[in-house]
């Protein structure tokens, strides 16, 4: 489930003080206050990760005219904002939390501040899709009984290009002004390899300089090690690197002349140009998503990286595309 945005906040601002970071750069890279970054981290040496969840029962759902007053004038102050950054001065400063997001809108409407458009996602789409669906569906459902015991890892791969110029998405900011994000060279680009386990819903991720066979191959020696006693379906995509001479040895060094259902490595093609075969996609742009909500607080891309594998690492996802091939239960 991807956690909430507030709390994944205070866990980073006390994630950093614990790392040795100043409280004043911590204001920088967060946007938080002192006294908010010195409340978490008493909150949480007192109680533990429970310190720092939101709890908001009992609070007051309202401002008078003076509160609102400083609230509109303190939303005067950046050009540039993000929800969670509104509801953070609501709840701390006022004690106030509303029930519904528009109140929020409504706040940011008063104050002249309206959603801006920075980017936009063009889907690709594939006239085979549900034919090919179903044949993936089949095949794991005639492995069920070996999948839900743990003899079977299925596991749905793809590589990811995070530039810093994914950084421009939605952000809040005052209506008659655009909104400039400062990338210093929006090319840079890292590469992470992916894949989801379509039991467990985790994603084993690794960083790499570039999507080729060389590196393929090192990230499945690096699967079958994080997979110890499990044979592997692999899903990806047709990439040309995925069926190189290259991949096709270092099957073969693996399986060894094995029968199909004894092999150490399975690797499965989706239909070609269908992205929406691949549930990883949605984890994709799910972090993509996640880190530009902070992208007025993000000064360089090592930072961006950072974030970025972060949220992947510490997110179990739960969403409706990873049971699209059918509903899988480990079974202890």
């Amino acid at each position: 489930m991807c956690p909430d945005a507030r709390e994944v906040r205070k866990a980073l601002a006390v994630k950093l003080v614990y790392q040795g970071y100043l409280y004043d750069e911590i204001q920088k890279i967060l946007d938080v206050s002192r006294g908010s970054i010195t409340g978490w981290k008493q909150a949480y040496e007192e109680t533990g990760i429970d310190g720092l969840r939101l709890n908001y029962k009992g609070r007051k759902s309202y401002l008078n005219a003076k509160q609102l007053q400083e609230v509109l004038s303190w939303l005067q102050t950046k050009d540039c904002w993000e929800l969670g950054e509104l509801e953070y001065q609501l709840a701390f400063e006022y004690d106030v939390v509303y029930e519904s997001k528009q109140s929020y809108y409504d706040l940011f409407s008063e104050a002249g501040i309206s959603w801006k458009k920075t980017t936009k996602v063009n889907p690709k789409a594939d006239e085979n899709a549900v034919a090919e669906k179903k044949e993936i569906e089949t095949l794991l459902a005639n492995n069920r009984e070996e999948i839900e015991t743990g003899k079977l890892r299925v596991l749905l791969i793809d590589e990811c290009h995070l530039m810093w110029g994914d950084l421009s998405g939605y952000v809040w900011g005052k209506s008659d002004q655009e909104i400039a994000v400062p990338v210093v060279n929006e090319r840079d680009k890292q590469t992470y390899y992916g894949a989801v386990d379509y039991l467990l819903g985790e994603l084993v991720l690794k960083a790499y300089d570039a999507g080729n066979s060389k590196n393929t191959i090192n990230y499945l020696e690096y699967l079958l090690a994080n997979s110890p006693d499990q044979r592997l379906l692999i899903f990806w995509d047709g990439a040309s690197y995925h069926r190189s001479k290259e991949i096709r040895g270092f099957l073969d060094s693996v399986n060894q002349s094995l029968p199909t259902e004894q092999w150490k490595i399975h690797c499965v093609r989706f239909a070609p140009n269908c992205p929406v075969q691949n549930p990883i996609e949605d984890i994709w742009l799910q972090a993509k998503t996640w880190v530009r909500r902070f992208c007025a607080l993000i000064p360089s891309f090592s930072h961006l990286k950072w974030i970025f594998e972060w949220f992947i690492r510490h997110t179990t996802f739960d969403f409706d595309t990873l049971q699209m091939y059918g509903t899988y239960s480990k079974i202890k």
